[in-house]
């Protein structure tokens, strides 16, 4: 069994004190290995020896996806002979960026995943259905299995998509639990009960979801989350992670926002103009990677904005917990004097049984100003159903988006291609100055 790291039940002053000496570690490796922070460091004339406390990071100007794409490389400080895999970003905001990871790199991985599924309750004796991929450059799939493995649980490597096979797997191997995206659950829910399969007494018994929010921002469960349990009682477990990061912020059971591994990352929540935040403020997520030789990162902007919360939880850790993202700070949407951001018109879709799948686009409209259409493939693609919906946004939201019906075939062609490891719910078109 493994227990909760020391650091993670230690007083807020013990962990600051831990935290600033692995960020004074960090400023000497960066400072001596990567050629991008060489350069920061010079160009803005700054004394790593002046950067002492955790207030100190903000003399360091922040890292960017834009600095990730146009300098890739000259955050490499390892030999290319030390580099053992390479991963990719997806790209959802722009071009894919590769990551080169050391030996050292994929432990710190395996013990962040390792943690992190100890954190949601996952032992030794549970077996693990991996319902992600692990292949093309991803990430999120590797660090699952190396965290399985470390853990001593098993891990199933099914991988996307395919109810059928899935079913199979679970029927056959039995697992404990299952690594999903929230949305694919519902998808192999409606097939166990197309083909007659008794899900509910299955061995599954939780949940881990990736990629879709499973509470509002008051911790409640989101529609797609009470969709999910009012069909199946499982457990379920909201992460939130990036491949920059390489670090995940896991629920307990109390399910009360994301756990800080103050081990391996440092976190800010930054304004518009790069400063903190309030506590009671959402903002930008922005991370400072502890323990990486390959690439590591200081003040990267994931471009996610959420709350932040510090009292102790009923688990027994004493670590920063993090709440739902609210939404991409490049998504933010102005939409007829309202503020949106996509994750909203996603739970209001939820609310449709009838809505089947959807995907976004946000525009620029013939007089300068952010528009919404909805493409939605639905059973039902009357005057009246479109009607409710945009009611029901109305009465959500106090604005209703364009809405357009589309078929299955058009549906698959845009939100699911080829070359995509997972679908895309959101296209931005609009004309940025």
């Amino acid at each position: 069994m493994i227990k909760i790291p020391e650091i993670e039940q230690q007083s807020k002053h013990e962990i600051r004190v831990f935290q600033q000496k692995k960020l004074q570690e960090l400023l000497q490796y960066v400072s001596q290995n990567s050629p991008f922070y060489q350069r920061v460091f010079e160009e803005n004339n700054i004394d790593i020896q002046s950067i002492k406390t955790l207030e100190d990071l903000v003399k360091i100007p922040v890292t960017t996806k834009e600095h990730l794409s146009k300098y890739n490389d000259e955050f490499l400080c390892v030999p290319k002979q030390k580099i053992i895999d390479y991963i990719t970003t997806s790209g959802t905001l722009g071009d894919p960026v590769t990551f080169a990871m050391t030996d050292a790199d994929l432990d710190r991985l395996a013990y962040n995943e390792c943690i992190s599924f100890a954190t949601a309750g996952i032992n030794e004796n549970d077996t693990l259905q991996l319902m992600t991929t692990i292949d093309r450059r991803f990430m999120a799939g590797l660090a699952y299995f190396l965290g399985a493995r470390k853990l001593g649980a098993g891990i199933v490597r099914v991988g996307n998509g395919i109810p059928e096979l899935q079913w199979d797997t679970i029927q056959r191997i039995k697992p404990t639990a299952i690594i999903a995206v929230p949305s694919f659950i519902l998808k192999i829910i409606e097939y166990a009960e197309q083909n007659g399969i008794d899900y509910k007494n299955s061995s599954i018994k939780k949940a881990i979801c990736i990629g879709e929010a499973l509470r509002n921002a008051d911790f409640t469960l989101s529609t797609l989350a009470e969709k999910i349990k009012s069909k199946w009682n499982i457990e379920l477990y909201s992460t939130y992670a990036s491949t920059e990061m390489g670090t995940a912020f896991p629920e307990c059971e109390a399910g009360r926002g994301g756990h800080h591994h103050p081990e391996l990352i440092i976190v800010e929540f930054l304004d518009e103009n790069d400063q903190p935040v309030n506590t009671n403020e959402p903002g930008e997520i922005t991370v400072t990677t502890l323990g990486v030789e390959g690439m590591p990162l200081i003040r990267f902007k994931t471009g996610d904005l959420a709350y932040h919360y510090s009292e102790t939880c009923s688990c027994g850790r004493t670590t920063m917990r993090l709440g739902p993202v609210i939404g991409r700070q490049q998504q933010m949407i102005k939409y007829k004097g309202t503020t949106l951001y996509p994750p909203s018109l996603y739970n209001i879709l939820a609310d449709f049984s009838a809505v089947k799948d959807y995907y976004v686009e946000a525009f620029t409209n013939q007089i300068g100003t952010d528009e919404i259409k909805i493409y939605i493939l639905s059973f039902n693609q009357t005057e009246e159903f479109e009607k409710q919906i945009k009611d029901h946004f109305r009465a959500k939201l106090r604005v209703a988006p364009l809405i357009e019906f589309i078929n299955e075939e058009q549906l698959k062609r845009v939100k699911y291609p080829e070359n995509s490891r997972k679908p895309i719910s959101f296209f931005d078109l609009r004309k940025h100055n």
